[in-house]
């Protein structure tokens, strides 16, 4: 199936009413490759636009490159974080216990996940319905910050705000990308930070159980 390429829209997911909350349920996964290209998947089982993964790209250069499976989640990702392309196409996400698998037609991607660290245990410790809440979410903010880059809310594009109420983290042990029929080489850090929105992903490889709530 042929993808559609554009630049980001102007005013992109502006369709809400002013003030409504989003909630997007599921998993976020950043890890940087040898190539300079870092790469965060999210991967929604519960979304206002139902289940769906998109695929946020920043090569070595810069740029900035948003993988989306339809108009509107691409129009509301659009405007909600910063892109220079915008490719609309199906983007394909098989979980199999700790394997990954991430099929679009610009890119495969496979990776593995390890057993929860300390701060995985951590996270899973938070009773969910606290994890979630927006204050306990400013409230961790500030010590989130030690995770080199990683913010848990901030003012996104589009006048909006977000809160990431993460509930578990995995290591991603082992990883495979190629974008565009080019392999992008070993996994490594998610370094320097993607430059998307306010904030980026843990600086290590990983995969993160996370509610997202977006305002505005």
């Amino acid at each position: 199936m042929n993808s559609s390429r554009r630049r980001a829209p102007r005013g992109a997911g502006r369709c809400a009413p002013a003030g409504a909350r989003r909630t997007f349920d599921g998993f976020i996964a950043g890890l940087g490759t040898a190539s300079g290209t870092r790469l965060v998947l999210g991967h929604w089982t519960s979304s206002p636009f139902g289940p769906f993964s998109d695929v946020m790209l920043e090569r070595g250069d810069g740029h900035r490159l948003l993988l989306a499976p339809g108009p509107e989640p691409a129009r509301f990702v659009a405007g909600t974080y910063s892109f220079d392309e915008v490719r609309v196409e199906p983007v394909h996400v098989t979980v199999t216990g700790r394997h990954w698998s991430v099929r679009s037609p610009s890119l495969a991607l496979r990776l593995c996940t390890g057993p929860r660290g300390p701060l995985g245990l951590l996270l899973g410790a938070v009773p969910r319905r606290l994890a979630v809440d927006p204050r306990w979410i400013e409230a961790v903010d500030r010590p989130a910050r030690l995770l080199r880059g990683v913010r848990t809310f901030g003012s996104a594009g589009g006048g909006r705000s977000e809160w990431y109420g993460a509930q578990d983290l995995r290591p991603v042990r082992r990883a495979r990308a190629v974008l565009e029929g080019v392999d992008l080489g070993p996994p490594a850090d998610v370094f320097p930070p993607v430059r998307f929105g306010f904030g980026s992903t843990p600086r290590r490889p990983c995969v993160v159980r996370v509610t997202t709530t977006v305002a505005g």
